[in-house]
């Protein structure tokens, strides 16, 4: 077997993901507000769909595309509770993403191409207790307690001079508790339900288990998972 063989015979069984856009949709979010970032996010769609057909013409036939969490969720972006407004242009591109993705199918044999984040974190930060958290929409590493203990003048980890006092961002001791880190990021238990979501195949569109492709031992957590799981889930891929 020759090693251009070998490696289309390894690139054709891999799974290629593609997790982008959330950057795109609020990195310029404070400069061309939400009808600004809508414009461009056809074209975050059509790279996608693009790249994805450039693998499969190269040999790749799995792709896990990752849809937009959120934002609208994320204490960095809201006032009080998730903001309709940043969810619902969020939903908008997800469900053009979604059709894109659907064409793809169609249009490329035996290839699986399925996705979807979206659903499992707004199920976090909406019913944290249901998961065994308790905290949905409160950063874990912030500063300014209260609901969101998030501060848009200090970020996490840093030491910013505010009306003449040193004021620093820190993290809180439960982290396991929490679903938003810093305000704009997951915390480690809250991914590690998303990964058991995507690995079981449950939180896809359309369903589709990595166990198809991938030796995955156990993670012993569901969606549905608990305190102490969360501290020791351990997952291995080959």
């Amino acid at each position: 077997m020759t090693v251009q063989s070998t490696s289309s015979r390894y690139f054709g069984i891999s799974l290629y993901k593609f997790y982008i856009g959330q950057n795109d949709f609020t990195g310029n979010l404070p400069y061309i507000g939400i009808s600004g970032v809508k414009e461009y996010l056809p074209q975050v769609v059509s790279q996608i769909s693009s790249s994805i057909k450039e693998i499969y013409e190269l040999v790749g036939r799995t792709f896990l595309v990752l849809n937009l969490a959120p934002i609208g969720c994320y204490p960095a972006f809201f006032s009080f509770g998730c903001m309709i407004s940043y969810n619902n242009a969020e939903v908008e591109y997800n469900n053009m993403l979604k059709e894109a993705l659907r064409q793809k199918r169609e249009g490329l044999a035996d290839a699986n191409v399925v996705y979807d984040i979206h659903s499992v974190m707004l199920e976090l930060f909406q019913h944290p207790t249901s998961h065994d958290m308790k905290y949905g929409t409160k950063a874990c590493c912030g500063y300014g307690g209260g609901d969101y203990n998030f501060n848009q003048q200090v970020f996490s980890g840093n030491t910013k001079l505010i009306e003449g006092k040193n004021i620093t961002a820190t993290a809180c001791s439960d982290p396991y508790n929490y679903v938003s880190w810093d305000g704009m990021h997951a915390t480690e238990s809250a991914n590690k339900i998303v990964a058991s979501a995507i690995l079981d195949g449950s939180h896809v569109d359309p369903p589709f288990s990595l166990h198809k492709l991938c030796y995955i031992q156990p993670i012993g957590c569901s969606l549905f998972t608990s305190k102490n799981c969360n501290k020791h889930i351990t997952t291995t891929v080959s």
